[in-house]
């Protein structure tokens, strides 16, 4: 009777030693999930940590945004270029004898391509002032392009000739729209230089575009290849005006082209016989 006596006893106390074990159990949750979510130094909430991409480095929201059932973009850049001055440059980086072939209105599906194999030809690069919505709906053009070693430039959203007389919310849309879609469309590539349209630059859209690390781009010669007078006035066009400056203006866009594409290539090859090597207009 005793030692039944002391079963119950311990039966009875059982309960007892299971609460106590709980609430210990609870205690030691609670605390290490306080310790989890407690508040930074900055008073924020903790975050899991982020995952790493390829090179170790934290994914952000732009790096994941690549991932399955996502829309998001990422950034046309990581970082904002520098600030450039803001007058309009001509000269060319390059000492001596050099010019700088530019190429406006593009880019455009059938010409570019066909802007790109000359240059390839004469191991030349050049300027490529897009409008935006042509880069956008052709960034694997642009993105050839960049890869070939070209600069690209800002030749805002609708080539208007007439921007300089429209308020400045007209003019900075023009331009930072524009920029915006060469950039995406280049996959983050920088864009070096803005050229208005027509020359209508203004003194604040000189400026919005060099704190936006874009030199105001002029020029020196125009082929007029635009209104296709014939291969051979283009070349002639060249040479009687080289003398104006460095800086030529072509197009790869706005029409058809085959003129252009036929009058660069002799173009070339004139200015290489004359001495001339191939530069990009200075940006600093």
């Amino acid at each position: 009777m005793t030692e039944q006596r002391g079963i119950r006893a311990r039966f009875r106390t059982a309960p007892q030693w299971v609460a106590v074990s709980a609430a210990v159990v609870v205690v030691v949750v609670a605390a290490v999930t306080t310790a989890l979510v407690a508040p930074g130094p900055h008073g924020g909430s903790a975050q899991a940590a982020a995952p790493v991409v390829p090179g170790g480095q934290p994914a952000t929201s732009a790096s994941t945004a690549g991932s399955p059932g996502s829309s998001a973009k990422p950034p046309a850049h990581s970082a904002k270029p520098p600030v450039v001055p803001d007058s309009i440059v001509h000269a060319a980086e390059a000492a001596g004898p050099a010019v700088n072939i530019t190429i406006d209105d593009g880019p455009d599906p059938v010409w570019t391509p066909q802007v790109l194999q000359v240059l390839k030809q004469h191991h030349v690069h050049a300027t490529f002032c897009m409008i935006g919505p042509q880069a956008a709906a052709h960034p694997d053009i642009v993105r050839q392009v960049v890869a070939a070693g070209h600069r690209l430039c800002d030749h805002t959203v609708h080539h208007d000739t007439g921007m300089d007389h429209k308020p400045y919310a007209y003019q900075k849309s023009e331009i930072m729209d524009a920029l915006q879609m060469i950039e995406t469309a280049s996959g983050g590539a920088r864009v070096y230089y803005y050229r208005a349209p027509g020359g209508a630059f203004t003194p604040a859209s000189r400026a919005l575009a060099a704190q936006n690390g874009m030199r105001p781009l002029g020029w020196n010669v125009d082929t007029k290849d635009f209104d296709r007078p014939g291969v051979s006035a283009i070349v002639d066009t060249v040479k009687d005006e080289i003398h104006n400056g460095p800086t030529i203006l072509f197009h790869d866009g706005g029409g058809q082209r085959a003129q252009t594409v036929a009058a660069l290539d002799k173009t070339l090859t004139w200015l290489k016989g004359q001495g001339y090597t191939f530069s990009f207009p200075k940006v600093s």
